[in-house]
């Protein structure tokens, strides 16, 4: 007997299929090029679906950007997660897991139409303010407490490296796709140039 689905359960999975062609679409127009009708009929839903999802495309294009983000974060949490000391570090096996992560001239295109969007709307910028210090914050956690567990000290403080890995991220990828030279592992040696040994 097939499972039925709970209300919620239906809203999440019409979410997810609707960011995905939302990606898509905003990765190969830009957000300003981008129609929700294009977006609605490559989700196979109506326009309706997006506005009782997310209102107006621009909360869309910022959902979108948001679940990138996180999943990359994710996926590059699991990395660091199986390094023990600092000596385990890898970084060709670093820099591999974020060129995968960065697959794709997609991320690097949302990751631009992000920066202009922002830098052209200041009341988006201020409606995102909270949303990015918590990212910086979190991932400035991450660093410390990874960092830490590893047996390194850091020669920066964690959140204003965090903001530097952030801030860089979006041009290392766009360059790395534009002039296909790959620049995640020099990336990585900086960042990890950060960490020092135990005395």
């Amino acid at each position: 007997m097939a499972e039925r689905w709970t209300k919620e359960r239906r809203a999440e999975h019409i979410r997810e299929v609707l960011l995905d062609a939302a990606e898509e679409v905003f990765a190969r127009k830009g957000l300003s090029g981008a129609a929700l009708e294009e977006i609605a009929e490559a989700a196979g839903f109506t326009r309706g679906a997006i506005y009782s999802q997310f209102g107006a495309k621009e909360t869309l294009f910022l959902a979108v950007v948001d679940r990138q983000r996180d999943r990359f974060l994710d996926g590059f949490a699991e990395v660091m997660k199986s390094f023990h000391r600092l000596d385990d570090v890898n970084l060709d096996e670093l820099a591999d897991r974020w060129d995968q992560l960065s697959s794709g001239t997609d991320r690097a295109a949302l990751g631009c139409e992000l920066t202009l969007f922002l830098l052209r709307n200041p009341e988006a910028r201020e409606r995102v303010a909270t949303q990015r210090a918590e990212t910086v914050r979190a991932l400035g956690e991450f660093i410390s407490k990874n960092v830490a567990r590893i047996g390194g000290t850091l020669t920066i403080e964690a959140e204003t490296l965090a903001r530097v890995i952030l801030a860089a991220n979006n041009g290392i990828t766009l360059d790395s796709h534009i002039d296909g030279q790959n620049l995640y592992r020099p990336y990585m040696q900086l960042v990890i140039s950060s960490i020092t040994p135990p005395q």
